[in-house]
């Protein structure tokens, strides 16, 4: 079997400036994993209520819409590297709202930075994209899914699992240090890879040069538009789910909420890393056609979740759910991934996933307000319950109009 592992590491073998890419992403992926763990944490010993934790993950996500219209702007004038390496140093100076926000007790400074990370990771997903779709053949796209996939996952996965050992052991200063230094180390391993990447393309011509950049709503293939769609469709059935699960952890356990809330974030976490290795690399485009895959992992997911109070008395339990239920939601995210890379050619790459990202913030925002705004009133399960169920429902319609 033609594992996306496997794929990966035989694109890493062959192109230096994708391990570097690679490794550089590893470091990035530890600081904003350690800023989640800060803010998220903060909040918790703080006692902020059920809403605020969910207004904290709306944040992290919304300012993404804009980022992701200056990404593609820029991409227009600045090389995809060139927009990595700027929102690695921005990712580093937006640790001063934290920093602040420690220091003056102060919960919106602790929000901003949320805010910030959106901002800057909309800013760098469609230069990623069109990175790899210029420096990878089609043979080696399901690889590029693969990376795009871990980068992600690992964004919290490492960061997650650093930062909850080390939250009650260190200060959250000390964590906000090794936070900085992580940015920093990025953003000197993206300039090399920047000079092997322009010396290995400085022979030949982007194949995408040829390519208009532009490509309208009306005039994308149904097969073009699912593709689109399926990362606003997984976030409409899993970010209520996600935005809730700090205040599932403090209504289930009160008095331990921390220490149940940071394990299932990192239990969160190496679910969505260790989805995409369940797939086969030959059968992707298969895979992402069929809407009986597609929903029979949507409903794991949502099952993970909804058995999460009912068995809350067994931790291994709660972990193994959320873990899951995590594995079946990034299978979906990379079938999303691969279907933009796979069905868009050239420039128009950064264009669609682009929009493919703007979808998936508006709909995460939407779904997480609603769901933020049930918890005051009815709790964070019976939110839970409500907005899920609804958006699912929204998706099976969604699924079965654009079919295969």
């Amino acid at each position: 079997m033609n594992s996306l592992l496997i794929a990966l590491i035989r694109a890493l073998r062959s192109h230096r400036w994708l391990r570097l890419l690679g490794f550089a992403f590893i470091l990035s992926s530890l600081g904003n994993g350690l800023t989640q763990v800060v803010v998220f944490g903060q909040l918790l010993r703080w006692n902020a209520s059920p809403a605020t934790l969910t207004f904290a993950y709306m944040l992290a996500t919304l300012p993404g819409f804009i980022g992701s219209l200056w990404g593609e702007r820029l991409c227009r004038k600045m090389s995809p590297l060139q927009i990595l390496i700027l929102t690695e140093i921005l990712g580093m100076v937006a640790l001063i709202f934290p920093l602040y926000g420690l220091l003056s007790h102060n919960i919106s400074a602790l929000l901003a930075v949320q805010s910030a990370e959106a901002l800057l990771s909309g800013m760098s997903y469609p230069a990623l994209t069109l990175l790899f779709k210029r420096g990878l053949s089609v043979d080696e796209l399901p690889a590029a899914t693969a990376m795009e996939t871990l980068i992600f996952a690992a964004q919290v996965m490492l960061g997650t699992g650093t930062g909850v050992l080390l939250f009650n052991v260190v200060s959250p200063l000390s964590i906000l240090l090794l936070d900085a230094l992580s940015f920093a180390a990025s953003a000197i391993l993206l300039l090399i890879t920047r000079k092997i990447f322009q010396a290995r393309c400085a022979d030949t011509t982007p194949a995408d040069s040829a390519v208009p950049a532009s490509l309208r709503w009306k005039n994308y293939s149904p097969l073009q538009k699912r593709s689109v769609l399926l990362l606003p469709a997984l976030a409409a059935v899993g970010s209520p789910a996600m935005a809730l699960l700090p205040a599932l952890a403090q209504q289930i356990r009160p008095e331990e909420a921390t220490g149940l809330a940071l394990p299932l974030l990192f239990s969160r976490s190496l679910g969505q890393l260790c989805g995409p290795l369940l797939l086969n690399a030959d059968k992707l485009r298969r895979y992402s056609a069929s809407n009986g895959r597609l929903l029979l992992c949507l409903m794991l997911f949502l099952g993970g979740y909804f058995l999460l109070s009912p068995l809350s008395t067994w931790p291994v339990a709660s972990l193994m759910l959320i873990f899951g239920a995590h594995l079946a939601s990034n299978v979906v995210f990379t079938l999303g991934t691969f279907g933009v890379l796979q069905n868009f050619a050239g420039r128009q790459v950064t264009t669609a996933s682009a929009l493919a990202w703007r979808g998936q913030v508006m709909v995460s925002a939407f779904a997480t307000g609603a769901a933020g705004l049930l918890a005051d009133s009815i709790g964070a399960t019976g939110a839970l319950y409500s907005v899920s169920i609804a958006s699912l429902t929204g998706v099976v319609i969604l699924l079965w109009h654009y079919r295969a």
